[in-house]
């Protein structure tokens, strides 16, 4: 079936009188033709290995080019020692966001949420208020369930892929998967999902795709980290009544427009941006000589 507008899934909630993730649901199952108890039980095990994913982070793994690696620990390391001003939650959430970016690049087992390049946002929010929060499993599938909502719409009105958006695209919108998830954690209902979702994609509108030597590592790993904490806050204005004067669907239609206009230079040819920088230019070289 599908869903064009995050509109379409508020109007279909409130017609059959449904929470937002049950209506995705049940999408889910007529898509795949799956019971109501196979198509949770996917989404669960997608949890799950997001779980696995950052038990299973290594601290000493290097990524190929020697451009990414450690710096989750480090991030770690220095929370631990009480130096982080964000607080635990939000060090957490950082910590995590850059372990899975790490692990992507380090050719570790991860989820695309919805993107490879984005995989460290989702899981660092919802690994972070699971532990946090001490929340259910089967609440943080729900989550899941709403973020991939999103996601779909925005996929299907917009792109997830920064060689057609740019890292609006990616970063944006798992960052708008991550706040719309989040609010419904906190007890948020329809409008408030939305809100979050809006607010996150607009604070990243316009973001580049810009990979040095043309790898998902620099600058990528740490925009996961802007992503994650974007989310957070974007999901704490909207449950704090705080509204987006732009709808969410309008803002999807923004990022699309942006998405359309951008240079192809700054669309993940690795031709533009902090890839055209001296150092860019110089650390590719080095990365080639290696090859």
């Amino acid at each position: 079936m599908g869903f064009h507008s995050l509109e379409e899934i508020v109007t279909k909630t409130k017609e059959e009188g449904k929470a937002f993730w049950e209506i995705m649901l049940e999408d889910d199952m007529s898509e795949r033709m799956a019971s109501r108890e196979d198509s949770f039980e996917k989404m669960r095990r997608m949890y799950q290995m997001m779980q696995s994913a950052d038990r299973e982070y290594a601290k000493g793994a290097v990524s190929a080019s020697g451009l990414v690696g450690g710096d989750g620990g480090r991030m770690a390391d220095y929370a631990a020692e009480g130096k982080n001003m964000c607080g635990p939650l939000i060090g957490r959430v950082m910590e995590k966001a850059l372990k899975m970016g790490e692990s992507n690049a380090c050719m570790k087992r991860i989820v695309a949420a919805p993107t490879a390049g984005s995989c460290g946002v989702i899981p660092a929010v919802f690994l972070t208020y699971q532990e946090t929060y001490q929340t259910s499993e089967e609440e943080m599938v729900k989550a899941l369930f709403v973020a991939a909502g999103i996601g779909m719409v925005i996929a299907q009105r917009a792109f997830i892929a920064g060689a057609t958006g740019g890292c609006q695209a990616e970063i944006g919108s798992a960052s708008a998967m991550a706040a719309g998830g989040l609010a419904y954690l906190q007890g948020g209902k329809e409008e408030e999902i939305l809100n979050a979702t809006a607010m996150a994609l607009k604070n990243l509108l316009g973001l580049v795709c810009d990979p040095v030597a043309g790898l998902v590592e620099v600058p990528c790993v740490k925009r996961n980290v802007v992503g994650a904490v974007n989310a957070v806050t974007s999901a704490d204005m909207a449950m704090a009544g705080i509204t987006s004067r732009i709808p969410a669907d309008q803002v999807i239609d923004a990022m699309r427009s942006i998405g359309i206009t951008m240079p192809c230079a700054l669309k993940e040819t690795g031709e533009g941006g902090l890839a055209a920088t001296p150092m860019g230019m110089e650390l590719k070289a080095a990365i080639s000589r290696k090859s």
